[in-house]
């Protein structure tokens, strides 16, 4: 029972080393934020600026999406908490939101990466699209502000804490040199390619939604 409980309730240095849990909590945030799905958004939207405002762009879209999950990361839980939510209840409903933004990333012809009409038109009106929509909802949207939210609920330390952070920055970091590098790396990979990555990104949130919603469940039983 032991070794099962330890396998379910991953994401805090008091199970996994630092530097495992760097790598989960990285790659467990990269494949929900997905910035090279984003590319083709990021491209529409800045088409007609020049080259020295759209690495401007990219670099204050990504600034805004680490401020905004650092912000979850650290009063997320808190904030729900005061609510009236448990912990448990926060991993399970940050469980499903992941799981349904990985399905749709399973199905990239109907549900991928895009923009509502709404944000589109406002979009156009606006002189600086790198909070909104670019940081806001794409970068940071509701399954990558779930997943740091998870983080939180499940740091058990100040070194846990540290850990995520330079998780979510080096995310903001990764995000920030494929946006600079969008048309380039989007003619590199092409239609079939951004449709693999995404369906594979997919899959790999879909997995960390239900594992979500398994520590949810466990603590919720009060067996982690």
């Amino acid at each position: 029972m032991e070794d099962f409980i330890k396998e379910i309730i991953p994401f805090s240095t008091a199970v996994m080393g630092t530097g495992a849990l760097l790598l989960a909590s990285f790659s467990s945030l990269f494949s929900v934020v997905n910035p090279i799905t984003a590319m083709p958004v990021f491209m529409s939207l800045t088409e007609d600026e020049s080259d020295k405002e759209k690495a401007r762009t990219a670099r204050k879209a990504s600034m805004y999406m680490f401020c905004v999950l650092i912000i979850f990361l650290l009063a997320g839980t808190y904030i729900l908490s005061f609510f009236g939510i448990s912990l448990p209840g926060i991993r399970i409903a940050g469980g499903l939101v992941i799981m349904r933004a990985g399905y749709s990333m399973l199905n990239p012809e109907t549900g991928g990466r895009k923009l509502s009409s709404e944000d589109q038109e406002a979009a156009k009106d606006k002189e600086d699209v790198s909070f909104s929509p670019l940081a806001m909802p794409l970068l940071s949207g509701p399954g990558s502000i779930a997943v740091v939210i998870g983080f939180g609920s499940q740091a058990t330390s100040i070194v846990d804490y540290i850990v995520n952070g330079v998780a979510v920055f080096l995310v903001a970091l990764m995000a920030w040199g494929i946006l600079r590098v969008a048309p380039w790396l989007n003619k590199l990979i092409g239609k079939s390619g951004m449709t693999v990555i995404t369906r594979m990104m997919g899959f790999i949130a879909l997995a960390i939604g239900v594992q979500f919603v398994i520590n949810g469940i466990a603590k919720f039983y009060g067996i982690g």
